[in-house]
């Protein structure tokens, strides 16, 4: 498929959802998609809400809570705002977290039906939110029939993983051990003896992958996926991770899934790949996005230390290394500590990573709960503990007597909750609420390009986004302290900087006296800007 055709049919799903679609763009301006019009919430089904009092969270409590990410209303502004879903594995596993998958036609029994799935789809789309799954390709559980025929010897299915006589005797990319020992042979599994790895050197396993794919995407009604674990799908000895022949596959895999369903989506987990290794997979058409790992832990560093520095060179590397805003950002997510509890549960800190994520190129993710600052450290099931829904001894996750997993402390969620947080102007909910919002309705900051704007003072850090139709200049105040007296600089624009108007913020705003090349030097916005406060300018 052509990238104009691509493009012609995402223009459509965009209608389809309720997203406005911009109007066509030059040809020489650059190429973006429906997924550039969104915001994803990862939502961990098992935590999100349970609706049946087992403890457990299900697809029909993540039903009722629709309304909580968007309510469908363009009117109203007391939902999130989000317009698109990433659900952790909801296929049938064998472990609690689902990247052990038994079954790839099921729905983990502990979630409910193929039918409320399919129901979450309908009642998804109702409220313009595109939804992707987490496909796992890269292994099943050691408890999948297939691995099982494997195991007992069954030539029709061994050669679906990957078997030595011997063990090799090397570790994996990250020193655990990768070869293990079954009835006299050694099969690999670089993550754990449970989670075998699949051979995609063997046709088959590569057809049926494929028909998984369809299922999802033609039966099931999803909009494309989060692939897992990708950079180790394809092992040459002790290289074990980024191979070329990794990138092939998912090339043809990627052109088969446009085939299915033209306008699917994917988004890859390169796990902390710089953002050149990531882009390799997105330049060589791989996946359609990947999520950019450096540049996360730049906008949480920012937000910690209050310096512009790092984060300026992680943005600058994006923006040359990817394709035109073709890559994920987020600041967590299920595999990483909580935000909140990174930032030392500093509220104001967290403000300011959002106002990062949000506001900058590239298409964002939050992680359930971040958006009220949940806390958790590993190990992982402390990071995935129940959403947070009010300050009830269940925090209004479940009528069980427990949850399958421990809440977190009760003077935590006593502040951490939507109930406290959604009707205060001043609380973290609010301020992502408030941004999700805007990115919602300002193409420039969804599908804009990104200039960086000089800044005098080390913890401020500016930027314009810019597209055709808008320009936004964006100062967030990264530092514990107001900053007075600042100036901006910006050598040259090809755009009408006379006039400032305020469209987020607090703030009276000074216009900027430009040069013979449109841009200007010591420009001063503002007498001073709040510590870990942000404003967006409109000119």
């Amino acid at each position: 498929m052509t990238s104009l055709s691509r493009a012609i049919v995402a223009a459509l799903l965009c209608c389809l959802l309720g997203m406005a679609v911009l109007p066509a763009q030059a040809q020489e301006s650059p190429l973006t998609y429906w997924w550039n019009d969104r915001v994803f919430y990862e939502v961990f089904i098992r935590s999100f809400q349970d609706s049946d009092g087992d403890g457990i969270g299900d697809i029909q409590g993540l039903i009722s809570r629709l309304d909580y990410l968007n309510d469908g209303d363009p009117n109203t502004s007391q939902d999130l705002g989000i317009t698109g879903i990433w659900l952790m594995p909801p296929a049938e596993a064998h472990s609690y977290h689902g990247y052990d998958v038994t079954d790839y036609y099921a729905v983990e029994r502990d979630y409910g039906t193929l039918a409320d799935m399919r129901q979450l789809m309908a009642e998804a789309h109702k409220r313009g939110i595109a939804i992707i799954i987490d496909m796992v390709l890269n292994h099943t559980s050691s408890r999948h029939p297939w691995f099982l025929a494997a195991r007992s010897g069954d030539p029709a299915w061994r050669d679906w993983y990957i078997w030595q006589d011997e063990d090799p005797g090397y570790r994996g990319p990250w020193g655990a051990v990768a070869w293990h020992p079954a009835g006299g042979d050694y099969y690999y599994g670089v993550f754990w003896d449970g989670m075998p790895d699949l051979n995609f050197l063997n046709p088959e396993v590569t057809q049926e992958m494929k028909n998984i794919a369809s299922f999802w995407l033609r039966d099931v009604g999803v909009h494309g996926f989060r692939l897992d674990a990708i950079k180790h799908l394809i092992e040459a000895g002790e290289i074990q991770e980024n191979l070329p022949e990794s990138r092939q596959w998912l090339t043809g895999y990627e052109a088969r899934l446009e085939e299915i369903k033209p306008d699917s989506f994917t988004v890859g987990e390169i796990f902390n790949g710089p953002s050149f290794v990531v882009a390799r997979y997105v330049n060589e058409r791989s996946i359609d996005i990947g999520f950019d790992f450096k540049l996360a832990g730049e906008m949480i560093e920012a937000a910690s230390r209050g310096s512009n520095r790092d984060i300026i060179r992680a943005q600058r590397a994006a923006m040359r290394d990817y394709p035109f805003n073709q890559f994920a950002t987020f600041l967590t997510n299920h595999d990483q500590n909580r935000l909140a509890s990174t930032l030392r549960e500093d509220i104001e800190r967290n403000k300011v990573a959002a106002s990062l994520l949000l506001t900058s190129p590239g298409l964002p993710f939050l992680y359930y709960g971040e958006e009220i600052g949940m806390i958790g450290t590993k190990p992982d099931e402390r990071i995935r503990t129940p959403m947070q829904w009010d300050d009830s001894p269940s925090a209004g996750f479940t009528e069980a007597e427990r949850p399958w997993q421990p809440l977190q402390a009760a003077e935590h969620i006593a502040s951490a909750n939507v109930a406290r947080q959604i009707d205060e102007a001043d609380s973290l909910l609010s301020h992502y609420r408030e941004l999700v919002h805007l990115r919602n309705r300002h193409s420039a900051l969804r599908r804009g390009d990104w200039r960086l704007v000089e800044s005098s003072a080390r913890g401020i850090y500016a930027f314009l986004r810019s597209d055709e139709q808008e320009r936004l200049m964006v100062i967030i105040n990264l530092d514990d302290e107001p900053v007075e007296g600042f100036t901006l600089s910006l050598v040259e624009s090809e755009y009408d900087l006379s006039a400032p108007t305020l469209v987020f913020g607090d703030a009276e705003l000074s216009a900027p006296v430009l040069n013979a090349a449109g841009g200007f030097e010591a420009y001063a916005p503002l007498p001073a800007l709040d510590a870990h406060s942000t404003v967006v300018l409109a000119f």
